[in-house]
C-alpha cells in the first residue's frame, strides 16, 4: 500500500495512491481520519482498514471519483521528530579516504544519527534555498523510514515491527555552512535545517516483502534490494542500493529507543548511499584527477531521485531573491 498526503484549497488530506488515482481514505471510511498524524497514532486497527480498502481499490469494488486539482506533499508532512543515520560504510569510507584520512573503526561498532530539523519536512515540487546554500548545495539520496507505534528500550529483533513504511529521501546539505559548523565539534545544524525531502509516497513494508534479502554478516534486521539512483538535470550521478546498507534500520531504531520513547510519525533515514552525493562524488573526481570539474546544485536544477519500488521523488531547486547572509555576519 502506498499511503500519500496531498492538499485541496489549502487543506492536508490522506490518501492512498492506485494506479495512477488518490482515493481519499477518510471518504472510502469515515473512521479513517484524514491526516497522516492522526492515522499513524491509530496504530494497527487503522492501518488494516486502509489495507482493506487498498483492496477493494484493486478489485474493483471501489471506483475512482473525477479527480480535482490536488498538490502532492511529503507523505508525512508534521513528523514528531527527525533523525538520520550514518548506515552506508562505502559512503563514509569514501568520503574518508577523499579527506586523506583512515576509515573511523567506530563506524563498525555502533549506529549513530542526529537530529534534523522536522519542522524543514519538503514532498516534491520547489526547494527554496538562500543564497548562502548556495555555497557547495548538495543533495543526498537516501530511504527513510516512519515508525508506527510507541516504542522504548527496543531490541533489534523486533525492531522491524515498529516501521509503518519506507520513503525516500533526500537531505539537503549546505556544505560550506556545515563544515564550518563542524569544526566546532557540534554537528550539522544550519548545514542541514532548511530541508529534508521525503516522498513521494510511504509505501507499506508488505509491498517490499518481494524484496528482502538477508542482512549483512553479524548485522540483524530486515534488508531489501532496492537500487537507488540519483539524476541532475536528467544526468545519472548516483547509483547503489538499500541491500548495501551496513547498519539495518532495526539496529538504528533499536539505538534510537535506548533509554527514551520513539513515536508514530518520527522519521529517520539511512543515511548516504555511496555515490549519493556531490561532496563524495566531487572528493572521488579529484583524487583521480586534479582537473575534474567539481559540481554542485545551482537555481532551477532538477534533482530526481528514484528507488525500487519506493518510486521517484522530484525537485526543482530556487533561490530566494535576497542578499541576506549569516556567512557575512561572521566575527574577524
Amino acid at each position: 500500500m502506498k499511503l500519500v498526503s496531498y492538499k485541496t484549497e489549502d487543506i492536508e488530506h490522506l490518501g492512498v495512491y492506485v494506479n495512477g488515482h488518490i482515493y481519499n481514505l477518510n471518504s472510502c471510511h469515515k473512521l479513517i481520519p484524514d491526516d497522516m498524524k492522526s492515522f499513524l497514532e491509530g496504530g494497527e486497527p487503522l492501518m488494516e482498514r486502509a489495507k482493506q480498502i487498498n483492496e477493494d481499490i484493486l478489485s474493483g469494488a471501489i471506483k475512482p471519483k473525477e479527480e480535482v486539482f490536488y498538490q502532492i506533499l511529503a507523505p508525512v508532512p508534521h513528523p514528531t521528530s527527525c533523525r538520520d543515520g550514518y548506515a552506508f560504510r562505502q559512503h563514509v569510507a569514501a568520503a574518508r579516504r577523499n579527506r586523506k584520512v583512515d576509515m573511523i573503526a567506530e563506524f563498525d561498532q555502533y549506529p549513530i544519527f542526529y537530529f534534523t530539523n522536522h519542522n524543514a519536512i519538503q514532498g516534491p515540487g520547489e526547494i527554496e534555498c538562500m543564497p548562502d546554500h548556495f555555497q557547495k548545495l548538495d543533495f543526498e539520496l537516501e530511504v527513510a523510514v516512519v515508525i508506527g507505534k510507541k516504542g522504548r528500550n527496543i531490541k533489534a529483533a523486533e525492531a522491524d515491527d515498529y516501521i509503518a513504511g519506507f520513503m525516500i529521501m533526500n537531505d539537503m546539505s549546505a556544505r560550506t555552512l556545515q563544515m564550518e559548523e563542524m569544526i566546532l565539534n557540534l554537528g550539522p545544524a544550519k548545514g542541514k535545517d532548511f530541508s529534508t525531502v521525503i516522498g513521494p509516497w510511504l509505501v507499506t513494508p508488505d509491498e517490499l516483502e518481494q524484496y528482502k534479502v538477508a542482512a549483512k554478516p553479524n548485522h540483524t534486521g530486515n534488508a531489501y534490494n532496492l537500487k537507488m539512483t540519483c539524476r541532475v538535470n536528467g544526468v545519472e550521478l548516483s547509483a547503489g542500493n538499500m541491500a548495501d546498507m551496513d547498519w539495518t534500520f532495526a539496529e538504528i531504531i533499536e539505538r534510537c529507543a535506548y533509554g527514551v520513547d520513539i513515536l508514530p510519525g518520527d522519521v529517520i533515514g539511512s543515511g548516504t548511499v555511496g555515490t549519493g552525493c556531490f561532496l563524495e562524488l566531487n572528493g572521488t573526481g579529484l583524487l583521480n584527477d586534479p582537473n575534474y570539474k567539481v559540481q554542485w546544485l545551482q537555481p532551477g536544477d532538477d534533482v530526481e531521485m528514484e528507488i525500487t519500488g519506493l518510486g521517484s521523488l522530484t525537485n526543482i531547486i530556487t533561490k530566494v531573491d535576497t542578499d541576506f547572509s549569516i556567512l557575512g555576519l561572521k566575527k574577524s
